[in-house]
């Protein structure tokens, strides 16, 4: 409010001494109202042009706070998670054969990448399962997840934020359950068909954030590479 006195102020200044040197009243009228006339171009040029560069700015921001989330997120479960599923994938030989190579992708195979996932269902083997070792990871994990999905950067994030309710789901549906090793059939089909949708998440997530950290992050994406998941000899050690 201010300011905003204080620019009326000048204004109304400038035109006294314009007056007062020029003696034209007509002059100043005349330029006045062209002024105002230009004003509703002017707001439109800045609400459009200019908000719209402020806006793709902030957008930007955004998206790099996000992936520095959705990275510490795989750092500390998403990649180990990964690597557990993919044991119990029916066609993981179908997968590593897909995913191993991503270290000399280009930026239209990670579009392939995530076509080829949505288009292959993919199916967790039952008896594969070990619902205990998978109970004892995600329960350690809980807070962290927890605390993820409390993040403000997240909420215009739909697909990782279905992600972080998928694999909070599954943790919540094993603490249930006392005694995991004793299940009834129907009840371990029903936590493979949990386990299969944060699994199906997981790998459209995990080809989106490699994706962008090989444009934005070359030496993270270099020891995501290294690490892969999907590669059985895959190791941290440059050689």
């Amino acid at each position: 409010m201010v300011i905003g006195l204080v620019l009326i102020a000048s204004s109304v200044a400038m035109y006294v001494i314009h007056y007062l040197i020029f003696g034209d009243a007509h002059h100043i009228v005349f330029w006045s109202l062209t002024s105002l006339s230009f004003l509703p171009i002017s707001v439109l040029f800045v609400s459009m042009i200019i908000g719209g560069l402020l806006s793709q700015r902030d957008r930007r921001a955004r998206l790099e706070k996000m992936n520095m989330v959705i990275g510490a997120f795989f750092s500390e479960v998403g990649n180990d998670f990964l690597r557990m599923l993919a044991h119990w994938d029916e066609n993981v030989g179908e997968l590593q054969e897909h995913l191993r190579s991503a270290d000399a992708w280009e930026p239209n195979d990670f579009e392939g990448a995530r076509k080829w996932l949505s288009g292959t269902p993919r199916s967790i083997g039952v008896e594969r399962m070990n619902l205990q070792s998978t109970h004892v990871f995600l329960d350690a994990k809980r807070d962290f997840l927890l605390r993820l999905l409390e993040n403000p950067n997240l909420l215009e994030h739909e697909a990782f934020t279905a992600l972080l309710r998928a694999v909070l789901h599954v943790t919540e549906e094993l603490r249930y359950r006392e005694d995991l090793s004793a299940l009834e059939p129907a009840d371990r089909k029903h936590l493979a068909g949990d386990l299969r949708r944060a699994y199906v998440l997981l790998l459209q997530q995990w080809v989106q954030y490699m994706a962008f950290i090989r444009k934005a992050y070359p030496y993270l994406f270099s020891l995501a590479a290294r690490t892969n998941p999907f590669d059985p000899s895959a190791s941290a050690s440059i050689g």
